[in-house]
């Protein structure tokens, strides 16, 4: 096993009630949800050809149209994104204060002062942290909600069979319903890459930092946006404070949060007529943000900033 390996394990292991126990949570939350709705009749509703389709009241009625089933299908992609968000909500909140607590921790229980007496160079250990927040607690909240997606839909289509309607067949023939997990998991690179500055300022906070982190975190970019501000105004400097809002504090606190790279380039797939999102579209415009300098600017000093945080580590042992 090699050192980031076996550093990686530590990692989810030590935060093993964030990284694996939150999504599962929150997820057979949603199931038992949907299924309690289910059991005591209420009425749910998917979106099918643009019109609401209730499960109980009209969807007998509604598949007996041609082509129904067919966009039953369709439909059933774009549940793969909205059965999620919660997941995906709650993965921005996870990273934020993991990063956050990250390197504070160790230094506030004296267990840096272990690891230091440990073979493990400080970049290793900055990297696993880095490595967990980008990568392992995405790749499972992913899979978390791809889980809670799949039962959602044979729960839909389980109760649209006790109504005398066969949609099994027409979920499992379609290729849709395959292609929609992978393609979500194909956001992964964007999300990295977007969420890069954020996990980069939270980790040097959390290296230098001596108390109130989160004070320090949030603070020190809506403080600086105030002082630009009142730069601006006292001095009639006519400063575009909206850009720096924007791209500069906005881009430090919700790097972590999935989709926030929206905020800078609006969804190709959300000019259409009812402005519906499937997992295909999300794909591709999520991609195309990847043309804009904005991103590779927030890259490279999310990168200056974790390159920060390990020299904070290595000589800041105290409190």
């Amino acid at each position: 096993m090699t050192t980031m390996q076996w550093l990686l394990r530590r990692e989810v292991w030590e935060h093993k009630g964030m990284v694996l126990w939150a999504p599962a949570v929150v997820a057979l939350i949603i199931v038992a949800l949907v299924l309690g709705g289910l059991l005591m009749g209420h009425n749910l509703t998917m979106t099918m050809d643009g019109q609401a389709v209730h499960l109980k009241d009209h969807l007998v009625e509604h598949m007996l149209q041609p082509g129904a089933k067919q966009e039953f299908a369709k439909a059933a992609s774009e549940l793969y994104v909205a059965i999620g968000v919660p997941l995906y909500l709650e993965l921005g909140v996870l990273v934020f204060f993991y990063c956050l607590g990250a390197l504070y921790d160790d230094r506030r229980d004296r267990s840096l002062l272990f690891w230091k007496s440990l073979p493990v160079s400080d970049h290793m250990t900055v990297l696993s942290k880095v490595a967990v927040a980008l990568l392992v607690t995405p790749v499972i909240t992913m899979l978390a909600a791809t889980a809670l997606s799949l039962a959602v839909l044979l729960l839909v289509c389980t109760a649209a069979a006790f109504q005398g309607v066969q949609l099994f067949t027409t979920l499992l023939g379609t290729g849709e319903f395959y292609l929609a997990p992978l393609r979500m998991l194909g956001l992964l690179p964007v999300y990295m890459l977007w969420a890069l500055p954020t996990v980069g300022w939270l980790l040097l906070v959390s290296s230098w930092a001596r108390s109130k982190v989160f004070l320090w975190a949030v603070g020190v970019p809506l403080g600086a946006g105030v002082l630009v501000t009142w730069t601006s105004k006292i001095f009639a400097l006519d400063w575009n404070i909206g850009w720096f809002m924007q791209h500069i504090v906005a881009r430090l606190l919700t790097g972590v949060a999935p989709g926030s790279w929206f905020m800078y380039m609006r969804p190709a797939s959300l000019h259409g007529e009812e402005g519906r999102m499937g997992a295909g579209e999300l794909l591709v415009d999520s991609w195309t943000t990847l043309s804009s300098p904005v991103v590779w600017a927030g890259v490279v000093a999310g990168i200056a900033m974790i390159a920060g945080a390990v020299w904070m580590r290595r000589w800041r042992d105290e409190t």
